[in-house]
C-alpha cells in the first residue's frame, strides 16, 4: 500500500492553465496516454472534470453511447463512482477540501471505466463481457450481490461487480470482470483489493475474471494479480473455479 501511494505521489504532476489546474495522473487510457483532469476552486469547493476528453475520444473512435442500452450502461458506471455527466459531455465531481482526494480518485476510476466502453464500437459485438459474466453466474445458480461498494482503509470507495456472501463452506468472495486485462487494470484492481481487504474478514478472497475472447491475457497480468493474492480466472477456462463459487 505504501509503495502504491508513493508511486501515485511521485507520478502526479500539476500545471496551471488560466483558472484551472491541469493534473496529469499516472493512469493510461487505451492510447497509452496519461489521463488528465482539471480542477479549480469555486465558492469554497473544488470542481474537477475531464473536460469532455473521455466521451469525445469514444465518439471520434466510432463508439456512440446514444442508444438506450449504452446510455443506461454509461449512467450505471458513473453513478457507481458518484460522477455526473454535465453539459459538453464532461465527467464532473464537486469536492470539499476534506474529500478532495476521494473525489479525485472516484473521477479517475470513472474515466478508466468509461474509457473501457470502447469495445462497444466494434460492429460484431453481440453482448457485453459483463453481461456474459453475470449470465454465467446465474446460469450456474451462484448466489451473488451485484455492484457492491466497499469503503477501504484509506477512506476511498471501491466498486466491485459482484460479491458472494460467506457461507458455512466458504468465505466471502469478491468478483471483478475485466474486459481489457492489462497492467493498468491489474494495478487498479490490486489497489482496490489491498485497500478493501484491510476492512473485510481475514479469509475473504478476490477473483478477477479476464476476458481473453479476442486476445490472450499477458502472463505478466496474471502474475501481477497473483502477487496481490487475487485469483485470476481466464474466461475461456472459467469452469474449474465453479466449485469455489458455488460453495
Amino acid at each position: 500500500m505504501d509503495d502504491y501511494t508513493s508511486w501515485l505521489r511521485a507520478k502526479i504532476t500539476l500545471r496551471r492553465v488560466d483558472d484551472w489546474f491541469e493534473i496529469t495522473t499516472p493512469y493510461l487510457d487505451r492510447h497509452n496516454d496519461y489521463l488528465q483532469i482539471y480542477a479549480r476552486r469555486q465558492n469554497g469547493s473544488y470542481i474537477m472534470t475531464d473536460d469532455g476528453y473521455i466521451l469525445q475520444d469514444l465518439m471520434q473512435s466510432g463508439c456512440d453511447l446514444d442508444t438506450p442500452k449504452r446510455s443506461q450502461l454509461l449512467n450505471m458506471t458513473l453513478n457507481g463512482f458518484g460522477v455526473k455527466l454535465v453539459e459538453g459531455g464532461m465527467l464532473q465531481v464537486i469536492a470539499s477540501p476534506e474529500n478532495f482526494p476521494l473525489k479525485k480518485h472516484n473521477l479517475i476510476q470513472a474515466m478508466l471505466a468509461v474509457n473501457d466502453l470502447f469495445y462497444l464500437a466494434k460492429p460484431n459485438v453481440i453482448s457485453l463481457f459483463l453481461e456474459d459474466f453475470v449470465a454465467w453466474l446465474e446460469q450456474n445458480y451462484i448466489r451473488y450481490i451485484p455492484n457492491v461498494k466497499f469503503a477501504g482503509k484509506s477512506g476511498y470507495d471501491h466498486l466491485f461487480d459482484a460479491v458472494i456472501p460467506k457461507s458455512r463452506q466458504a468465505p466471502e468472495r469478491i468478483l471483478q470482470a475485466i474486459n481489457r486485462p492489462d497492467k493498468n487494470e491489474a494495478q487498479a484492481l490490486a489497489f482496490s483489493w489491498m485497500d478493501t481487504r484491510e476492512v473485510r474478514k481475514p479469509d475473504s478472497k478476490a477473483y478477477a475474471f479476464l476476458n481473453d475472447s479476442e486476445r490472450a491475457v499477458s502472463p505478466s497480468v496474471i502474475e501481477a494479480l497473483r502477487s496481490y493474492e487475487i485469483v485470476p480466472v481466464v474466461w475461456s477456462n472459467r469452469d474449474p473455479v465453479l466449485p469455489e463459487l458455488m460453495a
